[in-house]
């Protein structure tokens, strides 16, 4: 045999060893699946928390009935390799309507007045559970990541918009209107006179927080003052290189989440805040966010944490796995 053959055999040999591991392991199967504008993504844990596999596709786009058959096959790919069947967890960008039972609020237009969990658990041939994408961040980041352990917190999205979820003491809250947490439709607090009456936001209102500290809102910012137009990314770079316009736009988002925060912890009083989403990549914020938020919080002390996640990217999806628990 030579030497190459010898390390294919190797090779080969590792894998099947793998797999025959995580099959072992696949007990208390949990298969969680981000349902993107974009993609589908599944993940699936072991009772532990250990990652078995990630599977993604890309999602059909404006076809209703494709996204189901996307989930249907994703599933049963990952239960034909696991040798198991698997409790499922879905997160989605909208909630489900109490209503109705119909999804609502998705930026897939397409899957908006459809009754989603029912279909696909008619699919599926099982129970499944849905929850809010910003639920699932948080649940993800109270199970097994940067607030394991603690009795309540508070998990947010700083991205395209801004959402947030509530956990408390292992459970997600969810409440008879299907919005907890979602404190990016609330208006800016203690808002300066510059900041009145507010940008208008697509749910209608003027001066949600989600207009001053989602991604294009930072990038707005910047551009009512300095003319020029600038993503969150590349100010936070410009920032750190010492430019004063971008310098004052990330002093004014972090007295905004500043004050946007101390609502929460006034109402909420979480022992963690955790940050998701793009904007949560900025160093920054968790070292001064916490200086500022003080004198709004009606409390002598404040001993609340700010926390980046521990899970990243990935948080959203092994929420919804944990949906189910562990």
């Amino acid at each position: 045999m030579t030497v190459f053959g010898m390390r294919k055999t190797r090779k080969a040999t590792v894998e099947s060893n793998q797999l025959e591991h995580s099959r072992a392991r696949a007990g208390g199967l949990r298969l969680g699946i981000d349902l993107g504008g974009t993609k589908i993504e599944l993940i699936a844990l072991a009772r532990d928390g250990t990652e078995l596999l990630r599977r993604r596709l890309a999602t059909p786009q404006g076809d209703y009935e494709g996204t189901l058959r996307a989930i249907r096959s994703l599933v049963q790919q990952a239960e034909t390799e696991l040798g198991a069947r698997g409790t499922v967890g879905i997160g989605t960008p909208g909630a489900l309507s109490r209503a109705t039972g119909k999804l609502k609020n998705s930026n897939s237009v397409c899957l908006n007045g459809r009754p989603i969990l029912e279909d696909l658990q008619n699919l599926l041939e099982r129970p499944v559970r849905m929850a809010n994408d910003a639920d699932c961040f948080a649940l993800s980041e109270a199970t097994d990541g940067a607030a394991a352990g603690m009795a309540v917190v508070f998990g947010v999205i700083l991205g395209t918009g801004v959402g947030g979820g509530i956990v408390a003491h292992g459970r997600l809250l969810q409440g008879p209107n299907a919005i907890a947490g979602e404190w990016g439709h609330n208006p800016l607090p203690w808002p300066a006179s510059e900041e009145l009456p507010g940008r208008a936001c697509y749910c209608g209102k003027r001066g949600c927080i989600e207009t001053f500290l989602s991604g294009p809102g930072l990038a707005l910012d910047y551009t009512e003052r300095s003319g020029t137009r600038l993503e969150g990314p590349e100010i936070v770079a410009r920032a750190a290189a010492g430019e004063e316009a971008c310098e004052a736009a990330l002093r004014r988002y972090e007295d905004r989440l500043a004050r946007s925060l101390a609502h929460v912890l006034n109402l909420v009083d979480p022992d963690a805040v955790v940050l998701g989403g793009g904007l949560s990549r900025c160093a920054r914020w968790y070292e001064n966010v916490p200086k500022l938020w003080g004198k709004y919080v009606f409390s002598d002390r404040v001993d609340t944490r700010l926390l980046p996640p521990r899970h990243g990217d990935s948080s959203g999806v092994r929420g919804a796995a944990w949906l189910w628990g562990r």
